[in-house]
């Protein structure tokens, strides 16, 4: 199924679309919550991931964009009617020779206090690759310039779209038992429905979305799903707005007490003071701060999250689609960090984008622009050393030494996986580790990029 430029293949580890089921009565084992305000809430060892998918493929060179007079005028001539004027960027002041676009203010004031930095030409790599290799039929990812392969590659970082597990499904495969041994929710959470970046061979992620409870759907028989819609129903009376499914036909039982668990614990703590925007995006990425509320009661040291938002697809109308989107990212990014900041986990927990691939330089005929491969990433946190742009900015030439053909495809001199190493290092995967859930990272001269 295609939604915003994106493929969400039901796998066999699925048994809901889009479904949002509710814990019934309470399931055995689990502890009462009702004394949740007195338990401290603050872990020094924990440690989150939170991933932001912008489907579609995002156009990196409108949202990150050269300012010094040469780069700029260079910028202008070839991207004709795409381009931004220099007027409505928003400089940075940390990285004075570029500027954003004027939809992310906050992302800017962020990245001048020194807790946003951004990545630049990162993509799916097998192998670190020249625009003369490219030419010459190098080993390359598999359908490079397909929204559906590309999403899967960055998130299960095979650069192939075969692979069925995710590295953040890997990594919860190597470390959950250690640093969650009395977790009473799995480590992966996904606010975006199913993706493989969430799946591992051992470990089975969840899956909670923002209150959509009305069309659930499920594969057992018409008992058993009447019984599940009508708990489903009765989230309806949960202040929290927690819904949650299990992705896992094998392990039932634990979808509602999972939910249950959650609903609880959202319940009874105070409600966060910070404003997210009233946007799909907003609401993800409060719900995922309202779960690292109530880490101690989970039980859980690390987490990691998925959140998505789109569409991203620009062939047409371009500025005005990318903008519109870009305006949702920048304040739903900013009110995480600061919902981080209230629950003083914001050196603890660590945003990132990912995207199928950026769009061409060159525009097409339809005020757009086509399928492209290497872009521009945001990473955002107290941990993050900021202000700074990592990796290689790209010559910005059609034809030129990193474009792998005519039309300003940048060839990466970053690889995702190097991108993800970082941030798996960071969350607490081992270097002996980094082989096992990141299959070609030997392949790269180093898997740390120093960016937090």
């Amino acid at each position: 199924m295609e939604q915003w430029g994106v493929h969400m293949g039901v796998n066999r580890r699925s048994f809901i679309k889009y479904a949002s089921l509710a814990a019934a009565g309470n399931a055995a084992g689990l502890r009462p919550f009702g004394a949740l305000n007195a338990l401290a809430q603050n872990s020094t060892d924990y440690k989150a991931l939170v991933c932001i998918f912008l489907y579609g493929g995002n156009d990196a060179n409108n949202m990150l964009v050269q300012f010094d007079t040469s780069g700029y005028a260079n910028y202008a001539s070839v991207r004709g009617p795409l381009a931004l004027p220099q007027s409505s960027l928003i400089q940075l002041g940390a990285a004075p020779n570029f500027a954003l676009n004027a939809n992310l203010p906050d992302i800017a004031t962020l990245f001048n206090a020194n807790v946003t930095a951004m990545v630049t030409n990162v993509g799916t790599l097998v192998q670190p690759t020249t625009r003369a290799q490219y030419l010459a039929g190098q080993v390359l990812p598999v359908n490079l310039f397909s929204h559906t392969d590309q999403q899967l590659e960055w998130q299960n970082a095979s650069q192939s779209s075969s692979a069925a597990t995710g590295w953040a499904g890997r990594i919860a495969d190597l470390t959950n038992v250690a640093f969650n041994p009395n977790g009473k929710v799995p480590m992966i959470t996904s606010v975006a429905g199913d993706t493989v970046f969430c799946n591992g061979v051992k470990s089975t992620p969840v899956s909670v979305s923002t209150g959509n409870v009305f069309n659930a759907q499920c594969s057992e028989g018409t008992t058993e799903c009447a019984a599940q819609q009508a708990t489903a129903q009765a989230l309806l009376t949960f202040s929290s707005g927690l819904s949650l499914v299990q992705a896992d036909q094998g392990i039932m039982t634990n979808a509602y007490g999972y939910a249950k668990t959650l609903s609880d614990a959202v319940q009874s703590v105070t409600p966060l003071q910070t404003v997210f925007p009233a946007t799909g995006i907003g609401a993800q990425l409060k719900q995922i701060a309202q779960i690292i509320q109530v880490r101690a009661a989970l039980g859980v040291s690390r987490q990691i999250f998925f959140a998505g938002v789109g569409n991203f697809d620009t062939h047409q109308n371009q500025v005005a689609l990318q903008g519109a989107l870009l305006a949702q990212l920048s304040p739903a990014m900013a009110a995480f960090y600061a919902a981080t900041q209230e629950l003083s986990v914001a050196n603890q927990v660590t945003q990132f984008t990912m995207s199928d691939f950026s769009r061409t330089f060159q525009p097409n005929s339809n005020t757009g622009s086509d399928h492209a491969w290497g872009s521009h990433h945001i990473v955002m946190g107290g941990a993050v050393k900021g202000g700074k742009m990592y990796g290689t900015f790209p010559t910005l030439a059609l034809g030129g030494p990193d474009d792998s053909g005519s039309n300003g495809r940048w060839v990466p001199t970053t690889a995702s996986a190097q991108y993800a190493a970082t941030l798996a290092q960071w969350f607490g995967v081992s270097a002996a580790q980094l082989p096992t859930i990141f299959p070609n990272i030997g392949s790269f001269a180093t898997n740390n990029l120093g960016f937090v």
